[in-house]
């Protein structure tokens, strides 16, 4: 982790848990010696922000539970390899355009716009930007092989339609 937070000189990192499989839960990290005392306010926003649930405990176990073994770095790793998956498959379709590396969990497309529609009824995801028709595909801890297979063969077929 220190290669992508410390390392490069991150000192304050938002872990979203509910992004990796957690039931409920956001944890924001101060990494740096000075980055809590730069941030002294901090305990007071969340808690004006509402931030600040009580029986905070259970979502504490949650993240006990995600750091130990490293399940958090297992289920990003998983989600990261289903899109780069998803990104080989469906950049041999004809029609389809990859526009991004694949370097997380999202692969970023353009396909024409009135395939949209069904699609999204096959399998919601956001059009990213109107003018140009690219849409974005994310992924998650819980994506399997075969979801992605169901989804690029629904894609090929409004292709062809």
């Amino acid at each position: 982790m220190a290669a992508f937070t410390t390392d490069p000189g991150v000192d304050i990192l938002s872990f979203g848990g509910t992004k990796n499989g957690m039931l409920y839960g956001e944890a924001v990290c101060f990494l740096g010696p000075d980055a809590a005392t730069r941030s002294r306010d901090f305990k007071y926003v969340r808690k004006q922000a509402a931030q600040l649930p009580s029986k905070s405990r259970f979502i504490a176990a949650q993240f006990e539970a995600m750091y130990e073994g490293d399940l958090w770095l297992r289920c990003a790793s998983h989600a990261n390899d289903m899109a780069q998956h998803l990104a080989d498959r469906a950049s041999g379709i004809p029609g389809v355009v990859i526009t991004q590396s694949v370097d997380a969990n999202e692969v970023f497309a353009i396909i024409p716009a009135e395939t949209v529609p069904a699609l999204q009824d096959a399998c919601p995801f956001y059009v990213w930007d109107e003018e140009t028709g690219e849409v974005r595909w994310v992924t998650s801890w819980d994506t399997q092989l075969e979801d992605i297979d169901e989804f690029v063969e629904a894609l090929s077929r409004s292709l062809e339609g």
